[in-house]
Order: structure tokens, then C-alpha cells, then sequence
């Protein structure tokens, strides 16, 4: 049987067509045709610094010097004479009991030595290195509280007149006024040092009050004349070194800057 080459041509035409015909791409999903149409996304890497080492702690700071009294001295001998001289007050009190020329004489002689026993205490305290705490806070005030005792007494039998009531007035509250000036300053690290218009002071007001206890002539003087002319002269020394301590205080308070 004879086949014509038209139709064997014909038949072939399909698989050769679809031979030479181009390959129709293949279908891409949704997802997948986003992706191919944008740009791909730079990679972005971010490099963490290294972790920081804790920092190293600070130094132990010393220990603050504490300065205390060596272990078994918070007493000793110059703390003892201070409290002795404090037992002079009660013996005072009793001084209008006795208000004869012998009871003055007692009396005044008492004082002297409660007087003299400040500078002893203070000199062993120095000498012998047995300055402690309690010592620094009572020995000033056994001082103020015997003399101010004193004077009071002194006024109370009439041994200092009425006219000179202002100048125990004033001894007295510089007592109390440079006392409290000092504890203010040593709470803020200031030290207010006794000043030589002080020390005067002290000198000139223990030979009054002396003096004025005896009352009666003594040594061919006139005692309670004695005793009155430095009982003024105290209080002006009084008023100078009070107004003294007080300057240096706010001076050095300005100078800080506080």
C-alpha cells in the first residue's frame, strides 16, 4: 500500500513543531513570583561589641583612725583630781553656814586648791600622755561649774554687792555661751583653742573669787577690796575673749566657705 508524502509529512508535523517550539516557562506560585520580582534584601549582620569585664571594685578604704584612749586608761590619775575638784562644789554650798573669819579662811583655802589642782591635772594629763575623751569633756566643765557655783554663793551672802550682779551675770553666760560654742565647732571639725585673753581671764578670776571668799583682811590686805577690783578686771577679760572666740569661729567659717 503507497503513502503519500503529504500526509506522512503531515503526521509528522505535530512532533516537530512541538520539538522546535519554545519550552513555556513553568508555573511559579505566588510566594515564589514576590521573591524573583524584588531585589534580594541586603544581609544585614550586626556585630555585638565584646562584653565589658565588670569593673573592678574599688580599694578597701583604710579603716578611720579612731582616737581613742589605750585599752585600761579611759580613767586614770589626771581624771581623778578633776572629779576631786568637782566634790569642792557641795562644800561651797555650805559656805553660808559658815560665814565667820575662820569658815572664809577654810573656805578660800579649798578653793585655791581646787584651783591649783586644774593646772596639776592638765600637766600630768600633757606629760604623761593620758589625755582621753572623758578627761577633755570634764575637766572644763568641773572648772566652770566651781566657779560659777562660787560666785553665786558670793552673791547670795552679799560678798559681791547688788550694783555687780551684772558682772557675775556676764562671767557666767560666757561660761555657758563659749561651751556651747565649742561643742558646735567640734561637731564640724573645728577646734576653738584657748586663747592667752582666756587664760588672763582664768588667772584674774580665780584670785577674785578667792579673794572675795576670804572677806575678811588676810596677809595685811583688804581682801574683799582685792577681790572685787579683779572680779571687774575678769569681766573685762571676760567680754574680750568671748568676743575673741566667737570672731574666730565665724572667720573660719568664712574662710571654709560654709
Amino acid at each position: 500500500m503507497a503513502i503519500s508524502l503529504d500526509s506522512e509529512a503531515s503526521a509528522k508535523a505535530p512532533p516537530i513543531a512541538a520539538a522546535t517550539a519554545p519550552a513555556s516557562p513553568p508555573a511559579l506560585s505566588r510566594h515564589a513570583m514576590r521573591a524573583t520580582a524584588e531585589p534580594a534584601a541586603e544581609l544585614e549582620v550586626e556585630v555585638s561589641p565584646p562584653p565589658k569585664s565588670p569593673p573592678a571594685p574599688p580599694p578597701a578604704a583604710a579603716p578611720a583612725e579612731r582616737h581613742t584612749a589605750p585599752a585600761g586608761k579611759f580613767w586614770n590619775l589626771p581624771n581623778s583630781i578633776t572629779v576631786l575638784r568637782a566634790a569642792v562644789i557641795p562644800v561651797l554650798l555650805m559656805h553660808p553656814l559658815f560665814p565667820g573669819e575662820f569658815g572664809s579662811s577654810v573656805m578660800a583655802w579649798i578653793f585655791i586648791v581646787a584651783a591649783i589642782s586644774d593646772l596639776v591635772d592638765g600637766w600630768l594629763a600633757r606629760r604623761g600622755k593620758q589625755v582621753t575623751h572623758i578627761g577633755v569633756l570634764l575637766d572644763p566643765l568641773a572648772d566652770k561649774l566651781v566657779v560659777s557655783t562660787a560666785l553665786i554663793v558670793l552673791l547670795a551672802m552679799g560678798r559681791i554687792p547688788a550694783w555687780a550682779t551684772w558682772m557675775v551675770v556676764t562671767i557666767v553666760g560666757r561660761e555657758l555661751a563659749v561651751t556651747g560654742l565649742r561643742g558646735i565647732a567640734s561637731a564640724g571639725g573645728q577646734i576653738v583653742a584657748a586663747s592667752g585673753l582666756g587664760k588672763l581671764k582664768t588667772v584674774a578670776q580665780n584670785i577674785a573669787v578667792g579673794a572675795l571668799l576670804f572677806h575678811f583682811t588676810t596677809l595685811g590686805l583688804d581682801a574683799h577690796t582685792v577681790g572685787l577690783a579683779f572680779l571687774f578686771l575678769a569681766t573685762a577679760l571676760t567680754i574680750a575673749s568671748g568676743y575673741r572666740y566667737f570672731a574666730d569661729y565665724f572667720r573660719g567659717l568664712a574662710v571654709a566657705g560654709r
